[in-house]
């Protein structure tokens, strides 16, 4: 398989526009995967992420297995944690939280995570991930212990994403958090991709096609979808192939 980065800065230059869904593994159960799966495949989306904020040991790799029994679409990791590592996926997003100032999420967990990511196949993507306040408290923010950057402070999260890009991320990920009252402005995402010289990607709070249209105009190549599939899978109607 053609390298998963690769596919992103090919999509990026030639303003393909990606989309993943997120599955939450403590969220979906096992026995839901193919019907879900089969939705997924039949829809616009070209990868799929899997993850969460908290997920016990085991359940994300029988997840992994499972999706995987039902789709040729990538399947890439999205921790919450060193315990979701799995050598069953395609890949993992290597996230650093730089919005936050917790040293355990900017690089503690993934020196905890280099042991075992050495006895993997798994491509390894260095993500500088950025949490934007959307109203309410999310869940990795009650994890990381970090508080996201208010939106109002655009240039600190257009300082903070260029910040990680010069560190060596190869993806920034502008994150409003799982069930996010409302998506990321256009406004700031275009500003981000402004400054950018790595692909954008942007999660949270996006429940219609027309959100979605509004995130890759700003300037995303690739907008993640994960809790609004969770609620109405009806969703995947409006974006089938």
């Amino acid at each position: 398989m053609s390298s998963i980065y690769q596919n992103i800065i090919t999509s990026s230059l030639k303003s393909k526009k990606l989309l993943a869904v997120l599955i939450d593994p403590d969220k979906m159960r096992l026995e839901n995967a193919a019907s879900f799966i089969s939705k997924v495949n039949a829809s616009v989306a070209t990868q799929i992420f899997v993850g969460g904020s908290e997920v016990d040991e085991g359940i994300t790799e029988a997840l992994v297995i499972e999706i995987k029994r039902y789709t040729n679409l990538p399947v890439i990791l999205f921790p919450g944690d060193v315990i979701q590592i799995t050598d069953k996926a395609d890949g993992i997003l290597f996230l650093s939280l730089i919005s936050g100032r917790n040293p355990d999420y900017l690089i503690g967990k993934h020196v905890e995570a280099v042991s075992k990511l050495k006895s993997t196949y798994l491509e390894i993507i260095s993500t500088g991930y950025i949490l934007i306040e959307n109203g309410k408290q999310t869940s990795v923010e009650r994890v990381s212990q970090t508080k996201p950057i208010k939106r109002s402070a655009i240039q600190t999260i257009v300082d903070t994403a260029k910040a990680g890009e010069l560190l060596g991320a190869k993806l920034i990920y502008l994150e409003a958090g799982s069930g996010a009252t409302h998506p990321i402005e256009p406004e700031i995402i275009a500003k981000v991709k402004k400054e950018l010289d790595v692909p954008l990607i942007v999660g949270g709070g996006i429940r219609s096609s027309s959100e979605l249209e509004s995130a890759y105009k700003a300037g995303a190549d690739l907008v993640v979808i994960g809790t609004a599939f969770e609620d109405n899978e009806d969703f995947f109607n409006e974006l089938k192939k």
